[in-house]
């Protein structure tokens, strides 16, 4: 079966269905592909920051999303020996609306999205339905085909296709678009353990040790772990004994609850990928998140750097799509306007992976260099730029005026 729209997205994801809105709300035609049969899955980048905040509250959902369960975290830094700790980034200093990161589960972040969405008579959200492969025709990209959950094959035709399909995109390698790979010293490994009451919760510490280094990210009822080890060692050969061993050498408070962690599959595997496209587009195809810029979790910039991909790219392609097909030239203009900020953003990950991450992994030392942790103690403002930088990037996006609506009440 062969279908036509004028855009299809692949992939529900932050940036598929921040591009899905904008584009509907713009009277666009456009179809997001979503594989899964909901958004229920652990793990994912749960960090949104002030650029994304402020972008809820122009389109009208900000008081919807600030009653999702979330916690809110206005600072990072490291925890020193002595007992003082480095403030690396104060979000408190940024003149915004919402000067904090809010962790919130990505799924109610999502589902948030697609329920404006699907407000939308232009928008349609195809669940369980997979894109494998690209459509081609007169030598441009011209649509997909794809299957569903229950074996269904077809074609959707679409004046433009937007890969948002993650780090591993399908559609990208499909189009012979191929990363730049920048090299990364560790892997992550996942997991969850319970948060007392009480416990404090506003403030991102990671903590090192013995070529280990942990993130806890407070949650309203949990902790979300992060424990970064070398690349390419395979904690589940240890056995969780030694897991658990090495998570309270690390967080020695989490002593009393690593027996939470039952076995290794309660340990989910990341595979830390940081790259670029040298092109972002080919006739007929978009890259846009992740499937363009694999981004190090190194402070938790990746949804909100997709976010302002989509933001940008719907900005400068919805009256292109209403007039028909959009040129290369359009296309490349979406490169051009967000290369700065996510090379900018990428240069400050490389840096923190040699001067910290690098020295924790190859045992040189605990923490960040002396000279960094003078420098941040002796003069307090410089948490500015950090923050500054993962809050807001150097080029934060702004609904267009077609996307912007009043603010919708919470339904109580």
């Amino acid at each position: 079966m062969t279908e036509r729209t004028t855009c299809v997205v692949i992939g529900g994801g932050p940036a598929g269905m921040v591009t899905g809105l904008l584009l509907a709300r713009a009277g666009v035609e456009v179809t997001v592909l979503e594989k899964h049969a909901d958004f229920l899955r652990d793990f994912r980048g749960d960090t949104v920051h002030p650029s994304t905040l402020t972008l809820l509250d122009e389109l009208g959902l900000g008081e919807k999303f600030d009653a999702l369960p979330h916690s809110e975290l206005t600072a990072a830094g490291f925890p020193q020996e002595n007992g003082e700790l480095m403030k690396l980034a104060d979000f408190t200093r940024l003149k915004v609306a919402h000067p904090y990161i809010a962790m919130v589960p990505q799924w109610d972040f999502l589902d948030l999205l697609a329920e404006s969405a699907r407000k939308e008579p232009t928008f349609v959200q195809r669940m369980e339905t997979e894109c494998t492969g690209l459509v081609r025709e007169h030598g441009r990209v011209d649509g997909i085909t794809y299957r569903t959950s229950a074996g269904e094959t077809g074609e959707i035709r679409a004046d433009l296709v937007i890969a948002a399909d993650g780090r591993w995109s399908l559609a990208r390698r499909e189009a012979g678009l191929v990363p730049r790979e920048y090299d990364c010293p560790f892997d992550v490994w996942w997991f969850r353990l319970s948060r007392g009451d009480g416990e404090a919760g506003n403030m991102l510490l990671p903590k090192m040790r013995d070529r280990r280094f942990a993130v806890p990210l407070p949650r309203p009822d949990f902790y979300q772990v992060a424990y970064l080890a070398p690349k390419g060692e395979d904690l589940r050969k240890q056995g969780i004994e030694a897991f658990r061993e090495n998570v309270t050498q690390i967080c020695p408070e989490f002593h009393d609850r690593v027996h939470e962690l039952a076995t290794m599959d309660d340990v989910k595997f990341l595979d830390v990928r940081l790259n670029l496209l040298r092109r972002w587009h080919v006739d007929g195809l978009l890259c846009l998140g992740d499937a363009a810029h694999a981004m190090s979790p190194i402070g938790g910039v990746g949804i909100n750097l997709a976010v302002q991909d989509a933001v940008a790219a719907a900005t400068l392609l919805a009256e292109p799509l209403r007039r028909g097909r959009p040129t290369e030239a359009e296309l490349a203009k979406v490169r051009a306007r967000r290369l700065a900020p996510t090379l900018l953003v990428q240069g400050l990950q490389r840096l923190m992976h040699r001067t910290v991450v690098r020295g924790v992994m190859n045992g040189k030392r605990n923490g960040p260099p002396a000279p960094m942790v003078k420098a941040f103690a002796r003069f307090p403002k410089l948490s500015y730029f950090p923050a500054r930088l993962l809050g807001l990037g150097l080029r934060p996006e702004h609904a267009p005026a077609f996307a912007r609506r009043a603010m919708e009440p919470v339904q109580r």
